[in-house]
């Protein structure tokens, strides 16, 4: 019997013979092939088969720290954390392959979302096979993950100067390229983008370079990029994004719309596509269309605040008062608290003549927009025109303070005339 009698029962998908070979090694005691058959059986995602091999071999040779290891690894496929962090805990640090069960720890705190403790376990793996790759490109990795962007870099890039161009299956100029622009060293990216794109010009290729130029403030060469993008890939929905913000950024106003209309076609359930296209038909002139894509923009997400705030400020400069109040009330505009929208309630049921109400919601705006002179202006007329000199004096007063307002000046230096 050997391995090749186990292989071609996997391919046959033929799980009882798997398991009569298993019994009949077991019988023989053929522990080599027992363990080689285990890694065989993993490769093919028969992972309670290869654990009841190493439960085994473990019974057999119960202090063999490499079966540990390994049974640890099946069980936590498994599910069963408990019972796999019991055998790691089992190697000691004088074990050769301590680093090993370091490395099983960490991969199991990343996967339940302990980012720190998984760091951790990596850092003392490297402290102890600094020159070891596989654990460096995983020290780069976890770094990458932390925010760690000058560190990891320096790792990717040690590693991809020694020659390793590959680790894990990760392209490693690419991981250097990706985690500048993560750092926001978008100029620091784009010698390692340029690299990349002489060798392979993929989609993700193409759009990290595409972004780095963008963030580079050279949008011609952003939009190249990402024209060549969208047509190698019609679907790579982000691309048309970008694209309108570069288009946009060099003042094509009109691109930019049609490329966020396009997007909108390709993925018609992007809420930021929808916002994009309403502010820049606002650029273009276009209030009615912009008013289509923000109410569509706020149907995928009610509390899609950006596109709230943008919408009920068309409302307000068009003065399409019923529209934004009933807007407001539908949003729940009250429990958002959120001083602008209660600012635009109070100029809309200002302009309403409802003054009673306007002045609650004026009123409700003034704590969170003490700072906001055109604001501060309109609440004072509001005061006056409703008779509360008191507290339109406080609000001129907080006006003059943060700019200087000629009107407003003169009427506070009249009351103090008067006053004499």
């Amino acid at each position: 019997m050997q391995l090749h009698d186990f292989e071609k029962a996997i391919h046959g998908g033929d799980i009882q013979l798997v398991s009569d070979l298993i019994d009949r090694a077991e019988k023989v005691e053929d522990f080599d092939l027992l363990y080689e058959a285990a890694g065989l059986l993993l490769d093919y995602g028969y992972i309670g088969q290869a654990d009841h091999i190493y439960e085994t071999l473990s019974e057999i040779m119960p202090d063999e720290a490499q079966l540990k290891i390994d049974r640890a690894n099946t069980l936590l496929e498994l599910g069963e954390e408990d019972a796999a962090l019991l055998l790691l805990s089992e190697i000691q640090t004088e074990d050769e392959e301590y680093v090993q069960a370091l490395m099983a720890l960490a991969d199991y705190y990343q996967m339940i979302g302990m980012a720190e403790a998984a760091l951790l376990k990596v850092k003392e793996a490297y402290e102890l096979l600094p020159n070891e790759p596989v654990i460096r490109f995983a020290y780069a990795e976890l770094l990458l993950d932390a925010g760690r962007y000058i560190e990891a870099a320096k790792f990717f890039t040690e590693l991809y100067e020694e020659g390793h161009l590959e680790i894990a299956g990760a392209n490693i100029l690419s991981r250097i390229a990706e985690t500048y622009s993560a750092g926001a060293a978008y100029e620091e990216a784009l010698p390692f983008y340029e690299s990349l794109l002489k060798d392979e010009r993929t989609p993700d290729t193409l759009f990290g370079a595409a972004y780095a130029y963008f963030q580079s403030n050279q949008p011609e060469r952003s939009v190249n990029l990402l024209d060549e993008l969208i047509e190698m890939d019609p679907d790579y929905f982000s691309a048309y994004m970008l694209a309108g913000q570069a288009h946009s950024q060099m003042d094509e106003d009109k691109k930019a719309y049609e490329l966020f209309k396009q997007g909108i076609k390709r993925d018609e359930f992007d809420k930021e596509l929808r916002l994009s296209a309403g502010k820049i038909a606002l650029k273009l002139g276009l209030p009615e269309e912009a008013e289509e894509h923000l109410m569509q923009s706020v149907a995928l997400d009610p509390e899609y605040i950006d596109a709230i705030l943008t919408l009920a400020a068309l409302f307000n400069e068009r003065e399409q008062d019923e529209e934004l109040l009933q807007f407001l009330t539908d949003m729940n505009e009250d429990q958002m608290d959120i001083p602008l929208l209660a600012a635009f309630k109070a100029f809309a049921l200002e302009r309403e003549e409802q003054y009673d109400d306007a002045y609650v919601s004026y009123s409700k705006a003034y704590t969170g927009m003490k700072d906001d002179p055109s604001f501060l202006d309109k609440f004072a007329r509001f005061l006056l025109d409703e008779g509360k000199r008191t507290e339109a004096i406080e609000v001129i007063k907080a006006l003059v303070l943060l700019e200087h307002n000629d009107e407003w000046t003169a009427f506070l230096e009249m009351l103090n005339d008067e006053e004499v």
